[in-house]
C-alpha cells in the first residue's frame, strides 16, 4: 500500500479529481522486468568469467586441499598456480565451490596478493578469483567487502597493466551494492585518473557496467555528491559509438531518473535530452530500450521536465516506436504517452498535433494486453486533463470503440480505469450539453450491454463503478429501447462554433 501510494502521489495532474486520482498510477514497477524479458547478455546481473570465453583453457580443476596448499605457500609460482585453480573452479561449479574457498580462509589471501605490484601475474589471477567469489550471493560478495577488498581493487585501477585494472572495475561492478560512500568517491577519483586507457573498448565497457550498477542502487540512493562526480564519465560514454557502452550508459541514466522530480531534474540539467532522443532511433534495441525508458522516467516528472523531452523532438519519434515490432518497446513507448497525457491540455493537444491518438488506438485494438493496459491509462489521462474538443477528438479516433470492446478482459484494475474514462466523457458531456448523444453510441457500440454484465463481476469495486455509472445515465433516461434515427451514427465530433458533443455521418 506504501509503494502505491507513492507512486500514485508521483503522478501529474493528481489534484485535479481526487475521487480518480485515487485510481491513477505512475507504473514504473511494472515495467522494471524489461530487461529480463529481453533476455539481453548486457542485462544487470552479477558476471563472473568463465572458461568457455578464454582460448587454450584446459579445465581441470585441482581438489580445494591443492588449491590450499598451493595459495599458503611461500613460493610465488605455487600461490599463481593455486589462484588459477581456484578461479578455473570457481568458473565451472557455482555457490558449492565459493563457499569451499570462503570457508579454507582463502579470501584474506587473495586479498593480499592484490597488493603485490612486483608480481602482476598474481596479481591478476587473484583479482579473477575473486571476481568470480563476488558474482555468487550476497553474502559471498560481503565476504570478499568485509576481508578489504575493495581499497585494494580501488588501488588496482590506477595499474599500468590496464587487464589488471580492467578486471578491477569487473570486479567493483559485482560489489556496487556493498560500496560505501567513501568507497565511491575514491572509486569515481581513480577513474578520472584512467583517461589514457579510455581507447580500450573493453575497459570503457566493463567501466561503464560498473557505474551502471553503481547507480541501480536505490536503498538508499546514491549521495548527490557521488552522482555528481559520476555524470561526466557517464555523459562521455552516452557520446560514443559502441553499442555495448552506450546501453550501460541509458541505463545508468535511466536508474538516475527513476524517482523523484529533483532526482530527475539532475538529468535533465545535464543536456543529455536531445542525445536520447537520437538514440531512440538506434537499429540495436539493446540501446534503443533503455533510452526510451530513461525518457519516460522524466515524462513522469513535471509539466516542465516533459516540456523540455517534448521540445527535443521526442513526440516525432513517438509513432514509430508505438508500432515497432517487439511488444515490449510497445509497452514502454504507450507508458511514456500515457505521463505525457497525464500533464496539461497544452501537451495533449500537442500529442493531436504529432498524430499520435491513431497508434495509440491501434494499440487499443490490435496490440498485446500489456500495451494495451498502458494505452487504456494514457486514454483515462487524456480524458481528465483534456478539453472537451480534445476528448471529442479522442473519441473520433476510435478509442471509445476500443476501449469498449476492453471491458471484457479479465484484468479488474484495467476494467476500472475504462469505466472511469467512460464517466469523464460522460461528465464532459453533461457539461456541454450533449450527454444524450454520446450515450446513444456507448448504446450502439455496445457499452452499456457489457456495463450491464459488470454489475456481476467477482470484484466489488467493479461492480460499483458499473452501477453508478448506468446509473447516472439512467437517471436521465439516456438508455432507450427505440430504435437509432441515424443506424450510421458512430461518430462525435466538435462544432466549428462551440466544443459540445455533436452527431456525424460515418461516411466522414
Amino acid at each position: 500500500m506504501a509503494c502505491t501510494e507513492a507512486r500514485l502521489s508521483r503522478f501529474k495532474n493528481k489534484f485535479r479529481d481526487p475521487a480518480v486520482s485515487k485510481l491513477r498510477e505512475k507504473r514504473i514497477a511494472m515495467c522494471v522486468k524489461l530487461r529480463k524479458d529481453q533476455k539481453n547478455e548486457h542485462i544487470m546481473k552479477r558476471r563472473k568469467i568463465t572458461l568457455s570465453s578464454l582460448p587454450d583453457e584446459e579445465i581441470s580443476c585441482a581438489s580445494i586441499e591443492d588449491i590450499v596448499r598451493d595459495v599458503n605457500s611461500d613460493c610465488i609460482l605455487l600461490q599463481i598456480r593455486g589462484c588459477q585453480a581456484a578461479r578455473k573452479l570457481l568458473s565451472v561449479e557455482r555457490d558449492s565451490s565459493i563457499n569451499e574457498i570462503i570457508i579454507a580462509g582463502l579470501l584474506s589471501r587473495f586479498v593480499a596478493f592484490l597488493s603485490m605490484e612486483d608480481e602482476p601475474t598474481l596479481q591478476f589471477e587473484a583479482a579473477w578469483a575473486l571476481t568470480n567469489v563476488t558474482s555468487g550471493t550476497s553474502w559471498h560478495t560481503k565476504q570478499v567487502v568485509d576481508h578489504g577488498a575493495v581499497p585494494a581493487f580501488i588501488a588496482l585501477l590506477s595499474s599500468p597493466m590496464l587487464h589488471i585494472s580492467e578486471q578491477a572495475v569487473w570486479a567493483i561492478g559485482n560489489i556496487a551494492g556493498e560500496l560505501l560512500t567513501s568507497d565511491l568517491l575514491r572509486l569515481i577519483h581513480a577513474v578520472e585518473r584512467r583517461d589514457a586507457c579510455f581507447s580500450k573498448l573493453g575497459f570503457l565497457h566493463n567501466l561503464a557496467w560498473t557505474l551502471s550498477n553503481l547507480c541501480r542502487s536505490k536503498d538508499p540512493y546514491l549521495p548527490g555528491s557521488v552522482v555528481q562526480q559520476m555524470l561526466p564519465s557517464l555523459i562521455m560514454f552516452l557520446h560514443l559509438s559502441d553499442k555495448n557502452i552506450l546501453s550501460e550508459a541509458c541505463w545508468a541514466f535511466s536508474y538516475l531518473s527513476d524517482g523523484e522530480n529533483d532526482r530527475i531534474e539532475v538529468v535533465v540539467r545535464t543536456g543529455i535530452i536531445p542525445r536520447l532522443i537520437e538514440l531512440l532511433n538506434h537499429e540495436d534495441t539493446c540501446v534503443m530500450a533503455p533510452a526510451l525508458r530513461t525518457v519516460g522516467n522524466i515524462v513522469s516528472g513535471s509539466d516542465a521536465q516533459t516540456q523540455v523531452v517534448i521540445d527535443a523532438g521526442f513526440l516525432e519519434v513517438l509513432p514509430k516506436l508505438l508500432r515497432h515490432s517487439k511488444s515490449s518497446v510497445q509497452k514502454e513507448a504507450a507508458w511514456a504517452l500515457s505521463n505525457i497525457a497525464a500533464g496539461p491540455s497544452k501537451q495533449i493537444q500537442q500529442l493531436i498535433n504529432c498524430g499520435l491518438f491513431a497508434p495509440l488506438v491501434e494499440l487499443l485494438r490490435s496490440g498485446d494486453f500489456k500495451s494495451q493496459r498502458e494505452a487504456v491509462w494514457a486514454v483515462m489521462n487524456i480524458t481528465i486533463g483534456g478539453t472537451v474538443d480534445q476528448m471529442i477528438f479522442l473519441v473520433r479516433t476510435g478509442a471509445l470503440e476500443a476501449i469498449v470492446h476492453l471491458l471484457q478482459v479479465r484484468d479488474a484494475k484495467v476494467v476500472m480505469v475504462i469505466l472511469d474514462t467512460i464517466n469523464n466523457l460522460v461528465m464532459a458531456a453533461e457539461k456541454s450539453g450533449e450527454t444524450e448523444g454520446l450515450c446513444r453510441l456507448i448504446e450502439e457500440l455496445g457499452g452499456f450491454a457489457h456495463i450491464e454484465m459488470l454489475q456481476n463481476h467477482e470484484n466489488v469495486s467493479v461492480c460499483k463503478a458499473a452501477s453508478h455509472l448506468l446509473d447516472k445515465c439512467t437517471e436521465v433516461s439516456l438508455i432507450s429501447l427505440r430504435p437509432l434515427t441515424n443506424p450510421n451514427y458512430i461518430f462525435l465530433v466538435a462544432s466549428e462554433h462551440n466544443s459540445s458533443f455533436q452527431t456525424l455521418n460515418s461516411d466522414l
